[in-house]
């Protein structure tokens, strides 16, 4: 017959609980349980009025680049971020630029306009050009700023996880006070290597922010269809990482969830996944069709969830006037088209870029 546990063993396992993360109820509960106790951020008008402008230029820029792919302008994949405005914004308008670090996978583009980074630059990028950001060497899925601490643009479904926990573990080394935002998504959450990254970042506690850019999709299968577990913010939940799950089309909500996750980190409480539910309005990349799914599905949450015209309402009832915002739109248009005439208007690498910021020495 099969005994019970010692009562020392059944004690072993519940010190062991304890001195890992104190409370199963607040490790993997506490964190989404204040976010929906009041899931909207208090933004002051001037705040809401920024956010608007942000993601409008996300939008504008993203519109102008399909455009510039379709005229062969813009080479390679190219993978926009129409729909998922509120995520990028949400997040990256609560980080502090002087400690924090991001790094994010293909769909870039968004990231680096919300860090406030001249849309000159990552245009001309884009179109493979020497002023780009990185002198056109990296194109659309390769972004990379180590001055603001924007770490790329991986091509690699993944890739990014672990890299991104190795900044974090820089931030705790360094004791600089950072954190580490990690964005993947619904497709990429399905990889080894994030439940690698995962661990390691739980057992070392390490200040690091997971968010999992839910777009339902992945690069065409539907994440039904894909995932035994849809719901991805309790993807932490065997290595006692918290979970937040937030509704991506909402730029306040995604900052409130901000203002919870980066608090806990930074108060020394570990890693976070935060699960931003989203949508993106086109296919994948520039080159799918997405017939994976209807005319009708993509116009309902166009017509009923666009993050822009969500908060666009939220301004005008308090006060905004449609003429103002208009004018806001007619200014993001014009410097949209100043960025790519920017782009088309500048020299192509020199032929002795080849040769730079490469590895040639043995080790």
């Amino acid at each position: 017959m099969a005994q019970s546990p010692s009562k020392s063993a059944k004690s072993r396992k519940s010190s062991k609980t304890k001195d890992a993360a104190g409370s199963d109820e607040f490790a993997l509960h506490s964190l989404q349980e204040a976010h929906e106790a009041s899931p909207r951020y208090d933004a002051s008008p001037e705040e809401m009025l920024q956010f608007y402008e942000q993601m409008l230029l996300i939008r504008r820029f993203e519109e102008k680049a399909g455009q510039l792919y379709g005229l062969g302008l813009i080479g390679g994949f190219c993978h926009l971020y129409i729909g998922q405005e509120a995520v990028a914004i949400g997040l990256q308008s609560a980080l502090d630029n002087d400690r924090d670090s991001v790094i994010t996978g293909y769909r870039d583009h968004g990231h680096m306009l919300a860090y406030g980074i001249d849309p000159n630059v990552i245009m001309a990028e884009l179109t493979g050009r020497q002023a780009g950001i990185s002198r056109g060497k990296g194109g659309s899925m390769h972004m990379f700023s180590t001055e603001h601490k924007f770490y790329g643009g991986h091509g690699i479904v993944g890739a990014q996880v672990s890299l991104g926990g190795g900044l974090a573990l820089s931030h705790k080394y360094n004791e600089d006070g950072g954190l580490c935002l990690a964005y993947f998504g619904d497709g990429a959450a399905n990889q080894g290597q994030v439940y690698e990254t995962f661990n390691m970042a739980s057992l070392w506690q390490l200040p690091i922010v997971f968010v999992i850019e839910n777009n339902q999709y992945a690069m065409g299968t539907a994440v039904s269809r894909s995932s035994a577990e849809t719901e991805f913010h309790r993807r932490g939940t065997a290595f006692r990482i918290p979970g937040m799950d937030v509704n991506g089309m909402d730029v306040l909500e995604v900052r409130n969830a901000a203002e919870i996750a980066f608090k806990h980190v930074r108060e020394n409480g570990g890693p976070v996944l935060i699960e931003c539910n989203t949508y993106r309005y086109r296919g994948h990349s520039m080159s799918d069709p997405a017939k994976y799914r209807s005319r009708e599905e993509v116009k309902e949450k166009r017509d009923h969830h666009d993050p822009i015209e969500g908060l666009k309402k939220t301004l005008i009832e308090a006060g905004k006037s449609e003429e103002d915002l208009k004018a806001i739109d007619k200014a993001i248009r014009s410097r949209v088209s100043e960025a790519a005439d920017f782009a088309e208007s500048s020299p192509e690498p020199e032929a002795r870029e080849l040769y730079t910021d490469v590895l040639v020495e043995t080790y």
